[in-house]
């Protein structure tokens, strides 16, 4: 093994593109430091030492959802106990208090939602431009693939075009939900309604070919296998070669409380690392991936810090969706302590906005 992971170093440090069976010598390694040393000189050649995050308030507009997915511990019927659907001031209101307390033009929005056909094209074109005309200044990132399809099934429109309008109403960039596990068979079992890996991907090449920049993510350490952690960023890899349109890849630790999924691997600290350092190694063509506090944690995002992260996503003012599942870990925090924690890793805060334009870096009032 340490031969392996030897050749697999001089391609890291030569910046060449390691192999799928590359990948997966790392992942059956269990020397994270070594692991960890790759992945931090890979993100020191491609980012540098700023670390990324943003000020954010979370929209979710409603928890009623057309799927139910298995895997999802947020979404409702309509009716059910818990069920909500805001409506458009209710939004409006919450974005103008928490805009007040930015202290600084670069403000992001981020919404997803229920699949709520109360909850459309239109009702949501209406919605971003009341928000961009709210507040001067604010980005917006949201709706997932599978929201966008959805959309444009209930407008009897292809996803180009959702697009183009959403994009016209004030959309900036795209969150990467809904990727889960591209393999089908995992799919199959648990999210079986949900859009397939194919359809994801398109609608991911339509918005990038439409201008607008998205994430991508993995759900990760339910019933996947390594293989299929792989195969699925191979397929990421190969769209950005294709579009260049990913900001970052985004992992995303599953937590099974309140879901119908029940894990068949265990959630160990070693795992995130892995998921973490061996994703910035493979997808060489992605500048940035994020170490979410909000399911790791704020003081082991730091150290995801030194496994190839370099953004630690936003405050996240009133996430609901992972916070369902059971990730109490860190719902929300101030940009205060966002700040501290990556001035105490020895890297640079740099406040940005959906578009990694950056601005009042490290600055708190």
């Amino acid at each position: 093994m340490k031969k392996k992971l030897d050749r697999i170093e001089d391609k890291v440090y030569s910046g060449e593109r390691i192999t799928r069976e590359d990948a997966l010598a790392l992942f059956a390694s269990n020397d994270i430091l070594a692991i960890g040393k790759m992945a931090d000189l890979r993100r020191s050649q491609i980012a540098g030492d700023d670390v990324y995050y943003s000020y954010n308030l979370n929209v979710n507009p409603t928890n009623i959802c057309a799927l139910r997915c298995d895997l999802c511990a947020f979404s409702r019927d309509e009716g059910d106990p818990g069920s909500y659907a805001l409506d458009a001031a209710e939004i409006i209101e919450r974005v103008k208090k928490i805009a007040k307390l930015s202290h600084g033009s670069l403000f992001e929005v981020h919404i997803v939602g229920g699949l709520n056909p109360a909850y459309g094209l239109t009702y949501y074109e209406k919605l971003l431009k009341e928000i961009k005309k709210a507040v001067r200044g604010v980005s917006i990132q949201a709706f997932t693939a599978v929201e966008i399809d959805y959309f444009a099934r209930l407008e009897g429109v292809n996803a180009s075009e959702a697009l183009r309008r959403l994009k016209k109403a004030g959309l900036d960039a795209m969150p990467g939900g809904g990727a889960e596990i591209f393999d089908e068979s995992v799919r199959k079992r648990i999210c079986r309604s949900k859009i397939g890996a194919d359809k994801w991907l398109d609608v991911m090449r339509a918005a990038h070919n439409a201008g607008i920049p998205s994430n991508a993510t993995m759900l990760y350490g339910h019933i996947e296998t390594d293989e299929q952690r792989v195969e699925h960023m191979e397929r990421l890899r190969a769209l950005q070669d294709e579009t260049r349109g990913f900001k970052s890849f985004v992992p995303l630790a599953f937590f099974e409380k309140n879901t119908r999924v029940r894990r068949t691997r265990a959630a160990t600290g070693f795992d995130d690392l892995k998921v973490i350092a061996i994703g910035r190694i493979f997808l060489d063509n992605f500048r940035n991936v994020k170490a979410l506090y909000t399911a790791l944690g704020i003081r082991f995002a730091q150290i995801a810090l030194e496994f190839g992260a370099n953004d630690l996503g936003g405050t996240s003012l009133d996430e609901r969706i992972v916070n369902a599942a059971g990730a109490s870990v860190g719902s929300e925090t101030s940009e205060r302590e966002l700040v501290e924690i990556i001035n105490g890793a020895g890297r640079k805060p740099v406040r940005t906005n959906s578009l990694y334009r950056a601005g009042n870096s490290g600055e708190v009032r």
